[in-house]
């Protein structure tokens, strides 16, 4: 008896030893974790696919440094952009806002920046991550893409700036990566433009033509001057097509570091290179640390810029070659950290701003992503495949590796993430929709700080889902889908993007319904006879709905008329305008 309760008071003793130093390691984990300011690098690709990256199911495209940071680090399988176009979904990434609340959407069709000489832009009244984390000492720098705006009143100004927006440095392209960067067979804006100024120049020769006649024939009175005009216009319409190409590529397609452009046009060959000896040139200054750096790639939107190297080795063509391009830039980056002996104080985040289009095709070509088992592609305001994107996290030591997280999260919640890691404060003064990350990442929450998530397309709601956390289940409502075509199609072909709103867009009363749970694909939609529970769901997410519109208050959309149009006055210029160019790089 005495030798049983010797072993039960040992059995005591030791118990309470062995809680205390859990315990006191969970705490001393959480206080280093809370202490520590890592530094943070967010990469993020452009029109990236999440069926084109391995680690999420592609096995013909090689993508062993995206990879490999999967398998160091964890993976957030439904993460979801705030919208389906680059320049909305960006602002909300800054932001961690529903680009709604701070204007970056359009009423009229105008879904991104369509500029870089417009007045449009994320308003200097936004708070963005890098902002807070330059007050809390961290260097800031973007590498990459920006297309959030660049000027207000002046060609000089800067009010939309990356510098003025909390970055400390800025490379790149304050606009974005397009077909008519060269001479290419696909033309966001070119082809267009080409079409419309022909017409034009046709209509006034026909009316310069018609006058001349009549004045000939006696049946027009007056003098030659209205005809003059006319024709001189039409020549001014017509010669301005012929160079319509070279004025947008000179006008949009340059790169700035900081405030003063160093190429225009740009040299794409050597793009890349010159990327990658920036983000080599920020980490060495700055691996004193903390900083935050924000490598917004040009890959992989079309033209699909890709080096010799790299050309050919796809079996998917100039797409494939060019995500492999891009993997290969990850794996140099990451390098870079482990040469500066920084892999285990740095947060590496990697993501795509949407999903990939299903339009950009040509003839037997395809240049755009593929979704994987998702349902549409990029400018599709509500299917699954314009707005769910890879999402992988890395830390060592402090991230478990090789986790998976299936919890809805959204591109939003990199900002009170980083915000909060790097010692600041989440804004009170406003609305923030995302929400930390750090409990579910860490394992301490079971679930994401999302119940419900919106999906918008220009200002329209299209779609929202409700995470019925009791029951597991993702439901999905969709009120606006857009008609695809031709008929049969699952993308809008012949179009360029899906629009959000008009006749080529079909509304829903009642909302389809998909539990994405059981069905991701969103292939069937559920009804009242196939889901017992349908109008109790979709009244539920209509009641968040309303909810959700009652905390909108209406600004200034920056992306409608006349915030959306070119002006001469605003368009950035390394010469005298219009002759503008200059090449101030060195080849790397």
């Amino acid at each position: 008896m005495l030798h049983l309760e010797h072993s039960c008071l040992f059995f005591r003793s030791w118990l309470a030893l062995t809680v205390g130093v859990l315990l006191d390691l969970k705490l001393s984990a959480c206080s280093s974790l809370s202490g520590s300011r890592p530094n943070i690098l967010l990469l993020m690709a452009d029109d990236l696919g999440i069926g084109d990256v391995g680690c999420y199911g592609n096995n013909t495209i090689r993508t062993p440094n995206i990879d490999g940071l999967a398998a160091d680090g964890l993976m957030l399988m439904q993460h979801i952009a705030a919208a389906s176009v680059c320049t909305p979904s960006r602002a909300a990434f800054l932001t961690g806002r529903y680009p709604l609340r701070s204007g970056m959407v359009s009423s009229n069709g105008y879904r991104v920046l369509q500029w870089t000489g417009v007045s449009g832009g994320l308003p200097p009244n936004e708070t963005t991550f890098a902002k807070i984390l330059k007050d809390k000492g961290y260097a800031t720098g973007l590498i990459g893409k920006w297309h959030l705006g660049l000027n207000c009143e002046s060609s000089d100004d800067y009010c939309h700036h990356p510098l003025s927006h909390g970055f400390d440095h800025f490379y790149g392209m304050p606009f974005s990566m397009m077909g008519d960067c060269e001479p290419w067979e696909m033309s966001e804006k070119r082809a267009g433009l080409e079409h419309k100024l022909n017409v034009c120049s046709h209509v006034m020769a026909l009316a310069a033509f018609t006058l001349a006649v009549g004045k000939l024939t006696r049946l027009v009175v007056g003098s030659w001057t209205l005809v003059i005009c006319s024709a001189i216009v039409a020549l001014l319409f017509f010669t301005t097509s012929y160079f319509v190409g070279a004025l947008i590529v000179h006008a949009d397609c340059f790169l700035m570091r900081n405030h003063c452009i160093t190429e225009q046009p740009m040299c794409l060959q050597r793009t890349t290179a010159l990327m990658l000896k920036e983000v080599s040139s920020f980490v060495q200054r700055n691996k004193q640390g903390p900083f935050l750096l924000f490598v917004s790639f040009l890959h992989v939107h079309t033209p699909l810029i890709t080096t010799e190297n790299f050309r050919g080795r796809s079996p998917h063509g100039l797409y494939g070659d060019n995500i492999e391009e891009m993997d290969w830039m990850v794996g140099q980056i990451l390098d870079t950290l482990d040469t500066e002996g920084l892999t285990n104080s740095t947060l590496v985040y990697f993501t795509s701003d949407h999903g990939g289009s299903l339009e950009a095709q040509f003839g037997n070509n395809q240049y755009g992503g593929w979704n994987g088992i998702y349902k549409g592609g990029k400018g599709m305001g509500g299917w699954e495949g314009g707005i769910r994107v890879p999402g992988i996290l890395r830390w060592p030591g402090v991230l478990p590796a090789g986790r998976v997280i299936h919890e809805p999260t959204s591109l939003m919640d990199v900002f009170p993430t980083v915000v909060q890691l790097g010692g600041g404060q989440v804004p009170h003064d406003r609305v923030i929709d995302g929400r930390d990350l750090l409990p579910l990442l860490l394992g301490t929450a079971q679930h994401s700080g999302h119940e419900f998530l919106m999906h918008y397309c220009e200002s329209f709601l299209h779609a929202a889902r409700w995470h019925q956390r009791d029951g597991g289940a993702v439901w999905k409502v969709h009120y606006v889908t857009p008609i695809f075509h031709p008929d049969g199609a699952s993308a809008c072909y012949g179009r360029g993007v899906c629009p959000c709103s008009g006749d080529k867009v079909a509304h829903h009363d009642p909302p389809l319904l998909f539990d994405l749970s059981r069905d991701p694909s969103e292939t069937h939609a559920l009804t009242p006879d196939t889901e017992s529970s349908f109008h109790q769901v979709v009244e539920r997410i209509t009641k968040a709905v309303e909810d959700h519109r009652r905390t909108l208050s209406p600004v200034p959309l920056q992306l409608d008329m006349p915030n959306n149009i070119w002006k001469p006055w605003l368009q950035p210029c390394c010469g005298r305008f219009p002759l503008c160019w200059c090449d101030r790089e060195t080849d790397p």
